[in-house]
């Protein structure tokens, strides 16, 4: 192991490591069910699904809470308790004694509903008699001539239609507001635009409420925009600096090693690294799909990312050893090298030329570096094995 530098030993302590704790993944399990439509209209009388009832067993009186769901539920038959349903069309047409909370696409209501109804669809419809209040949430609200709201009514929607009678106040969020019909209470709305409201419909007040505009971000003026640019900068000449000098103290030989390949053959590094740039991240995917070759996938991108990341301090160096000529410590070029690089990479337009020709060069040298790494070590083995076999 002695002709290992200290980065190999590293690389391949954390293949080992990777492919040890990375296991395959485990395949989730899941259960699923669906509810088919009828193929033909339901009557009234088995138009919905009971699900459940309390105190009383489903179709018997109608007492106690009522649970329906289905494509198409018309609950036409009184109530004597609570109705909750969940379909794609909703028709409450019966008399409920209690609440009535309901979700689908459409809910039209044409009976008389004593309690509060609590609704949330794409369209309601309310032509019946509500005595308490009325939480909507939907994108249509459409309370007809007919329909009436005992108390309050408190909601959201794109468009609320008033056409019937509400006793007391309206809350609502909305963008197109129309109410011809009475409102006893005040109206308050959130919204955009002003609505249309009837003369004395309403007999308390209205007030409107506009979102607040978005705060407008002033334009930055061309000293403020050079100075964050200067502070960008700074801070990376003093953190990427701190990373070159770290590396020419830990690992000169593996920088010089590297380098080496960027001044013996400079086009063929450029090359290399050009290829493997376009090909390692596709290689990489398609072991991603796989399921047994995720985990190792998973270990390639992370070990390409240091690579990718690691051209930086080694065209730092290499830059440093073309100005200073091998005549200083490593520290010193690795530093030079950097902050000159880190002030191209902040140049506009020609950042991206840096930026490209440093990681083409980059991982190009690298790679080089360790096929001749494994050349060198060739040689070595049957060199070995005559001294052991020599008296």
């Amino acid at each position: 192991m002695s002709g290992y530098s200290p980065t190999r030993r590293l690389l391949a302590t954390t293949l080992i490591s990777g492919v040890l704790i990375i296991g395959p993944a485990a395949g989730a399990f899941g259960t699923s069910s669906t509810l088919d439509a009828p193929d033909s209209t339901p009557s009234s009388s088995d138009s919905a699904t009971i699900l459940a009832s309390a105190d009383a067993s489903p179709g018997s009186d109608g007492q106690g809470p009522q649970f329906y769901d289905g494509s198409v539920i018309d609950v036409s038959e009184d109530v004597q308790g609570d109705v909750y349903a969940a379909g794609q069309h909703v028709t409450i047409s019966g008399d409920v004694s209690g609440d009535v909370i309901a979700a689908a696409q459409t809910i039209e209501i044409t009976g008389t509903v004593d309690g509060n109804v609590r609704l949330a669809a794409q369209n309601v419809s309310i032509s019946g008699e509500i005595e308490r209040s009325g939480t909507i949430f939907a994108a249509t609200v459409d309370l007809t001539e007919q329909g009436s709201i005992g108390t309050d009514l408190v909601g959201a929607a794109a468009e609320i239609d008033i056409s019937g009678a509400i006793e007391r106040d309206m809350v609502a969020s909305v963008e197109e507001l129309q109410i011809d019909g009475s409102v006893g209470g005040d109206v308050t709305y959130y919204s955009a635009a002003e609505a249309s409201i009837s003369n004395d419909a309403v007999g308390g007040e209205v007030e409107r409420i506009t979102p607040s505009p978005a705060a407008e971000q002033p334009e930055a003026s061309p000293g403020q925009i050079f100075l964050f640019w200067l502070l960008g900068l700074l801070y990376a000449l003093v953190a990427l600096s701190l990373i070159t000098v770290l590396a020419g103290l830990l690992l000169p030989r593996r920088l010089t090693l590297v380098t080496d390949q960027l001044r013996h053959s400079p086009w063929k590094a450029l090359l290399v690294g050009f290829v493997a740039a376009v090909t390692v991240p596709i290689v990489l995917v398609v072991l991603l799909i796989t399921i047994i070759g995720a985990p190792l996938a998973l270990l390639g991108a992370l070990i390409w990312l240091l690579m990718t990341l690691a051209t930086f301090v080694y065209a730092s160096f290499f830059l440093g050893r073309l100005i200073l000529r091998n005549s200083r410590p490593p520290v010193v070029m690795a530093l030079l090298g950097g902050v000159i690089l880190i002030i191209a990479l902040h140049i506009p337009w020609v950042n991206i030329l840096v930026w490209l020709a440093m990681v083409f060069f980059g991982l190009g040298a690298q790679l080089l570096d360790l096929y001749d790494h494994r050349t060198r070590r060739a040689p070595r083995q049957p060199a070995a094995a005559v001294s052991e076999t020599s008296p």
